[in-house]
């Protein structure tokens, strides 16, 4: 009898099965080997994974691609989410585009300042794959703050009210499939108009050693918009290269810490996110360059 082919992105070895993550371009494959298959699904916009790994546990794959693990997803989460809030003056509507692994949603529920939270993911599946494989990510989801949209977040921002959120994540998967217009200059202008004055936008920006491009592309986009654009940068070790950046953009021209982390974060500190801000000799060289020409609308 043939044996049963293993799930789309999986591949069997004599060792058992394995996750092979083919990183953009080609040139780099992630593996993790699988104790589990947990869910899978073929949605509309993409193909689905949670499996349990050896290594991190349970994780969320997106088109062959890690999302988050049980292992080390509140590393992302809480840098995505805390540098700004911590940094706004009055964050109390908070918009997060993409994000269904409600990880990132956790964290900004952790603030008492925060009176709704609008999350925007285009894919309902991955929202309930997390919520029924992955609680110690998404947590409960109850919080009466939180406002789930089933609905593509580009749309949303295009149509949006102007002038109605305080912050604004942009947690999206790498810029393929469903993705790749939360990449795109007019996505980010339309973010900006959503924005009240002062407010803040926090874009995912992909690895400076992988995705050289990407991060240009950003950071270029980003500084034609606001008075203030600033790079950080955080370790998340089932990513490739396991070194991740982040861009902040606001019209704020001070940035200084508003209010106090909240106490039961278990990667962020204040002086880490400070720290996270001082970049690296070789990333501030290159990310300075990008940034010097002022931006060209307010």
């Amino acid at each position: 009898m043939a044996s049963i082919p293993p799930p789309k992105h999986l591949v069997r070895r004599e060792d058992g099965l394995w996750l092979v993550d083919v990183e953009e371009g080609g040139g780099t494959l992630l593996g993790f080997r699988i104790r589990e298959v947990l869910f899978e699904a073929q949605t509309p916009y993409q193909h689905i994974l949670v499996v349990d790994s050896f290594d991190y546990g349970k994780m969320l794959v997106l088109d062959g691609i890690v999302q988050t693990t049980v292992r080390d997803g509140f590393i992302y989460n809480e840098m995505i989410a805390h540098p700004p809030l911590l940094l706004h003056p009055d964050p109390r509507r908070v918009l997060i585009v993409g994000g269904g692994d409600l990880g990132a949603a956790r964290e900004v529920l952790k603030y008492p300042e925060v009176e709704s939270l609008v999350l925007v993911e285009i894919d309902a599946q991955v929202v309930e794959a997390a919520r029924t494989h992955l609680p110690e990510i998404a947590g409960s989801g109850e919080d009466p703050r939180l406002e789930l949209r089933t609905e593509d977040g580009i749309r949303y921002l295009e149509t949006a009210s102007p002038a109605q959120f305080d912050v604004i994540l942009v947690d999206s998967s790498d810029p393929v499939g469903p993705a790749v217009g939360l990449f795109q200059p007019e996505f980010y202008a339309a973010a900006k108009r959503a924005l009240r004055p002062g407010g803040i936008l926090v874009v995912q920006s992909e690895s400076p050693l992988y995705h050289r491009s990407t991060v240009e592309s950003v950071l270029t986009a980003l500084r034609k918009l606001f008075h203030t654009v600033r790079p950080y940068w955080s370790v998340v070790p089932t990513y490739a290269g396991g070194f991740w950046m982040f861009t902040l953009a606001t019209d704020l021209e001070e940035l200084e810490f508003r209010r106090t982390l909240p106490g039961n974060t278990r990667f962020a500190t204040p002086s880490g996110i400070r720290a996270a801000f001082d970049l690296p000799p070789f990333l501030r060289e290159w990310t300075d360059g990008l940034l010097t020409s002022p931006p060209e609308t307010r």
